[in-house]
Order: C-alpha cells, then sequence, then structure tokens
C-alpha cells in the first residue's frame, strides 16, 4: 500500500506500509500552504473537493443525465452515478484503500471508466490512469514508481504484477452503503498522471482537487451549462480528460465518450459528432488542423472547440473562421503540471487581425502568468523570457522526485506565491495577452503529446545497439516527425532490430520514423562537443528516400501502370509530404495515426471506396495498399 500524505506547508510525503507501521517512500519539498496555492487567500470555489462538486448536482438534478453512451444509446443519471461510485469506492475501502493512496485504472472511454474515476477519489485516493497503448515495462515501471497496489481494470493485464485487479463491476450493487471517507482536503491528491522526463524515465505529475477545482468552476475559457453534452474523446491517460470528465460533472452537464478521431474514417467520425448535439469539444491541435483542412464544416454544429498542445497554424483558424466555425473557438494552453489549461484565447476574425501566430491569450481564471528573466523578475512587455504559471492549479510536484520537484516549482522573488516554471519562452504583448515561442530545453509537442527528446537518446542507448543517439523533431503540424540519428554499437547495424526494442520500451508516439546511421564519430563543432546543429541539418536533408529507414533505402515508386497507383501516389505526396517507396510501409515513410486518417479519407474522396485508417497503418507497404484498394473498387463495381 502507498500513502500520500499531505503537511500543509512543509512537505509531500508518500509512504509505503501499513497505517500502523508507515515507512517513508518519497519525500518532495513542495510547500502547500493557502498562500503557496497562487495567492495569500485560496479561493473559495477552489476550496472544494471534486466529489462534492458532483454531489451538488446529484442533490438538485439527480435524474439528469450525467453520462450518454452512443455506443448502446443509453444515459446514466447523476443520482445512478453516485450510488454506482459510492458501491464502488465502499469496495474499495473494504479493501484497505484510503485516503492519499494511488489507484490505477486501466479502461477504456466509457461509463465504467468515469464511475472508477469518481469513486477512487470519493474514497479519498487518488487515480493514475494507465496508457493502455503504452509498452508493458514501461507501465509496470510506472506502477511501481507509484507503488500501486490495486488496479482497476476489465480484463488481466500482463503488467499487473503483484497488484490486485479489481473489476470495475464488482460492486455493482446499488443498495450498497456508500462510503465513509476521511474528510478531503483541497489539498489531497485526486490523480497522478505520467509525462516523459528527461531522465529516461517518465515523471509523476500529483494533482490535487483544488487544481481541478480551479479549472471547471466558474470557467472563463469554456461554459458549461446544465444539461451540456462535453465530448470525451481522449485518452484518459492525457490531461484533456481532466476537462472533459469533470468540466462536464461540475457543471451538472453529460459526458459523451465518443471514439477518438484516428479510431473511424474521417467522415464516419464526423457524422457521428453532427447526430450527437455535442455542445463542448476539445481536439488536440494537429487534429484540429487535420479536421479544418478536411472537413471544415464538421465543427459548425459545436458550440465550444478548444483545441490545444501545439501552436496554432494561423492560416488554417483563418480559413476555418471565415467558412462554418463553431459557434466559440478557443486556444488552450497548460503544461500537465498546472492541470490542463493556464490561459486561453478566443479565436475570432478580430482578435486575430494583425498577428503573425496564435497567442495563447490571457490566464485563466484563479491564475497567474509571468514572464520571468534569468534572475527570475519579471522582464518588460515584449521581452522574451521564461513562462512562470501560478495559482490553485499548480500540481503538488513530481511523485518520487524531491530534486526536480525543487527545481521546477519554486517561489516567485520577491512574493510568496509557488509557481511552476514551463520551460516556454514567452512574451506579453501590447493588450496583455501573451504569446509563446518556443522551448528553453529539448522538450517537443508532437500530435498532443509531450516528448523529451532526451527520454527518446536514452532509450536508444539502452538498447545496446547503439553507442550514440541524436533525436530531432523534424517539421510541424500533422507531418511532423522524429528523426534519429545513431552510432552503431557495432559494425553492422540492425535499424529494424533497433526500432523493435524502442517499441519495446516507449510509446509509439515516441518512436522515430527517420533513421539515420553515423559514422563511429559524429560531427564535432568549434568547442569540440557533438554539433547537433550539423546532425539536425543531416536529419533534415535524409529524406525518406536517402534515409535508411527500418527498411533500408529504395527507390521511389516507378511510373505508374493503372490509375489506382497513380492517384493514390498523388494523395500520398499530398498527405505525407514525400515520394512513396514501393516495398516501404507508411510509417517508415513518416506516417502517423493523423495523417492515415487524412489518406484513408481522400481515398474515399477521390476513388469513391471506403479505406479505413487502420488499413493504412497495416498495409506492409505502398504497393501493398494500393493492391486492397483495386479489389475494394473491383468489389464496388
Amino acid at each position: 500500500m502507498t500513502w500520500i500524505t499531505i503537511v500543509p506547508g512543509v512537505v509531500l510525503v508518500v509512504w509505503r506500509g501499513t497505517p500502523a507501521g508507515r515507512h517513508c517512500h518519497l519525500s518532495c519539498p513542495c510547500s502547500l500552504s493557502l498562500a503557496h496555492s497562487g495567492g495569500n487567500v485560496l479561493p473559495a470555489e477552489c476550496s472544494r473537493s471534486v466529489p462534492s462538486l458532483v454531489e451538488s448536482w446529484v442533490q438538485s438534478r439527480p435524474d439528469s443525465p450525467a453520462i450518454f453512451d452512443p455506443s448502446c444509446e443509453e444515459a446514466t443519471s447523476y443520482a445512478q452515478l453516485w450510488r454506482s461510485s459510492g458501491a464502488l469506492a465502499a469496495h474499495l475501502r473494504r479493501l484497505g484503500v484510503g485516503r492519499g493512496e494511488v489507484v490505477a485504472l486501466s479502461l477504456p472511454r466509457g461509463v465504467s471508466l468515469i464511475v472508477a474515476m469518481l469513486a477512487v477519489a470519493r474514497a479519498g485516493a487518488a487515480y493514475l490512469p494507465v496508457d493502455s497503448a503504452a509498452p508493458v515495462d514501461r507501465v509496470r515501471r510506472t506502477l511501481d514508481s507509484a507503488g500501486v497496489s490495486v488496479v482497476i481494470a476489465d480484463q488481466d493485464e500482463p503488467w499487473l504484477g503483484a497488484a490486485r485487479r479489481v473489476d470495475p463491476a464488482a460492486a455493482d450493487d446499488e443498495t450498497a452503503p456508500g462510503p465513509v471517507p476521511d474528510l478531503i482536503d483541497a489539498d489531497d491528491p485526486i490523480y497522478v498522471m505520467f509525462t516523459s522526463g528527461s531522465t529516461g524515465e517518465p515523471k509523476g505529475v500529483v494533482v490535487p482537487h483544488r487544481a481541478v477545482s480551479r479549472l471547471v468552476v466558474e470557467p472563463l475559457f469554456c461554459t458549461v451549462a446544465p444539461g451540456d453534452r462535453v465530448a470525451h474523446t481522449s485518452n484518459p491517460a492525457f490531461d484533456a480528460s481532466t476537462f472533459e470528465v469533470w468540466g462536464a460533472l461540475a457543471a451538472g452537464g453529460c459526458v459523451v465518450p465518443l471514439p477518438a478521431v484516428t479510431d473511424l474514417p474521417l467522415e464516419e467520425w464526423t457524422t457521428h459528432l453532427d447526430g450527437l448535439s455535442v455542445d463542448v469539444l476539445f481536439l488536440t491541435t494537429s487534429l484540429f488542423h487535420m479536421i479544418a483542412r478536411e472537413r471544415p464544416a464538421a465543427l459548425r454544429t459545436v458550440g465550444t472547440v478548444l483545441v490545444g498542445g501545439e501552436q496554432l497554424d494561423l492560416s488554417v483558424v483563418r480559413r476555418l473562421l471565415a467558412g462554418s466555425p463553431p459557434a466559440r473557438l478557443v486556444n488552450g494552453y497548460g503544461p500537465t503540471e498546472t492541470t490542463t489549461f493556464a490561459a486561453f484565447h478566443d479565436c475570432t476574425p478580430e482578435s486575430l487581425a494583425g498577428r503573425d501566430r496564435v497567442p495563447v491569450g490571457r490566464p485563466l481564471q484563479h491564475t497567474s502568468l509571468h514572464v520571468l528573466g534569468p534572475d527570475r523578475t519579471e522582464v518588460p512587455p515584449g521581452e522574451v523570457g521564461e513562462l512562470y504559471i501560478g495559482g490553485p492549479g499548480v500540481a503538488l510536484g513530481y511523485l518520487g522526485r524531491p530534486d526536480l520537484t525543487a527545481e521546477r516549482f519554486v517561489t516567485r522573488p520577491g512574493t510568496d506565491e509557488r509557481v511552476y516554471r514551463s520551460g516556454d519562452l514567452a512574451r506579453q504583448l501590447p493588450g496583455g495577452v501573451f504569446e509563446v515561442l518556443g522551448r528553453r530545453d529539448r522538450q517537443v509537442k508532437m500530435r498532443g503529446f509531450r516528448i523529451e527528446l532526451d527520454e527518446i537518446e536514452l532509450a536508444v542507448t539502452a538498447t545496446g545497439l547503439a553507442d550514440a543517439a541524436y533525436a530531432e523533431k523534424l517539421g510541424d503540424g500533422p507531418q511532423a516527425l522524429l528523426a534519429v540519428a545513431v552510432v552503431p554499437a557495432a559494425e553492422e547495424l540492425d535499424l529494424t532490430e533497433l526500432a523493435r526494442r524502442l517499441a519495446e520500451q516507449v510509446p509509439d508516439y515516441m518512436v522515430p520514423s527517420r533513421w539515420v546511421p553515423l559514422d563511429r564519430r559524429p560531427p564535432i563543432g568549434p568547442t569540440g562537443k557533438v554539433d547537433r546543429a550539423a546532425i539536425a541539418r543531416l536529419l533534415a536533408e535524409s529524406g525518406p528516400d536517402a534515409a535508411a529507414g527500418p527498411a533500408g533505402p529504395e527507390a521511389a515508386v516507378g511510373p505508374e501502370t493503372d490509375p489506382v497507383t497513380a492517384a493514390l501516389r498523388v494523395i500520398w505526396r499530398d498527405v505525407v509530404g514525400s515520394e512513396p517507396t514501393a516495398t516501404r510501409n507508411f510509417l517508415e515513410m513518416g506516417g502517423n495515426s493523423i495523417m492515415a486518417v487524412q489518406l484513408a479519407g481522400r481515398v474515399q474522396d477521390r476513388l469513391g471506396v471506403r479505406s479505413e485508417p487502420h488499413d493504412v497503418l497495416l498495409a506492409d507497404s505502398f504497393a501493398h495498399l494500393a493492391d486492397q484498394i483495386r479489389v475494394a473498387l473491383e468489389r464496388t463495381h
């Protein structure tokens, strides 16, 4: 068992053992006094626990839908959600789960997941969502580092180890008594989410109830009214799900779990969305760009579309606003450490007039933004500095990482305000809005995922097949890709085996799609250090046809002998940004799940044949994909 004990104003301590004989598991210095929550007095809205926010709607609107499942067209009322979560919470309490303990959740989006999230919170514990797509070893290390002993999952998982699995329906008895938890404090953790770490290991961000309450109570960036439908499309292990679930339930709204955009053909997904009368929808920036380019009218029925994760393409936004935009389009910004969003900007023709990039805007409610110089003093408006974020949304710290917590969660000089060092370079523009210009470290964003390039390099060398690795992000938007130059550990380097071993250690979005072997000695700059700029140029110049990818260099597809191959080649080139090769597959050529949706949609538009994103991703080669489309065409005639 693991307990996270809050000692107000002093430390965050996690204990492992039994209540009667606790042994300190970790100690990470992060002051939790009210002043360090972002001001001298914690706002009343942020002093409530998340379950209490939901309970107020259970009392006032018990029969209103809290969850609507489109797959079976069934609604779960607030009263039913409260009873089911109470029964599961009571069951967890009987198993010894109590205040401050960490419980892992391995469930897909749906009623069971939301019931489990609320149940864990009502039991006084913190939930840890598991990324089902992550490698087994990575999940096991994550659970071990968090001291997880109980996992709520609907099936046995290979990474469970000694942890006890609890079926989400184990306590599906609405007559069971509710939990009797210890009084939940606003600074008690409600969840732990792991993000990419520069040391080679993910780091767990510990988020308290007050941070979630600050996000969802009377939000300026997105109004959710009782009865409004809020789409839940995010991976539960991605912190956008915090807003999607609690933003709806704290306002008397209805959570609508939807398939991810990449799970269905784009036309089918947009039709699905159109028929559900969704009021609020969050999209990662890459997904938004793709939908805005491919199906711009698909968002016209949505009340508020929130976009976040990467820099928005100004030209795409302007085209959408000039066509069939949603009622409100908001650019959201915020690291996981500041609970989903820290700033927002309403995107309108007027707010974007005369700008050359979309700003992140103004701070959220009960949030402060500061652009500080190297000495941590405010820089004048217009000058570039590092963005520091304060307020109740700031997390407690990193689980088991007191050194990193002390480095990134600091007190602003001359004040008692506890702030988070974002690592983002920013400036304040005339009119008070903020603009983020890039990173001060080697962290990048791709398709909404936060990736530490150092972590990829460490994981590559840990395979034993490379003595050194140098990772870079190339390009922007849906066509962005990860590229790695490697110094082989032996005379012969099997890049296919290297990619396979890496995929066993990191999530698929961290596996590079371009590999370039280097000589035994990488480029050296005038200071005697590795010349990363030269390596970056080499990676950029080593296009898909020139780079020795996992399948080796291949000649481009030759002259087409049939119209299907000719049309597919044009579509491929438009989407992937490179010429296809006959024997290499979509992923090896720099493709990803978002681009697969684009390609499949264009195949359907131009050739009149249904193509699934997974058909694109799983095809052995360009030629194989062309054959599949040709066969499908023949069946339709």
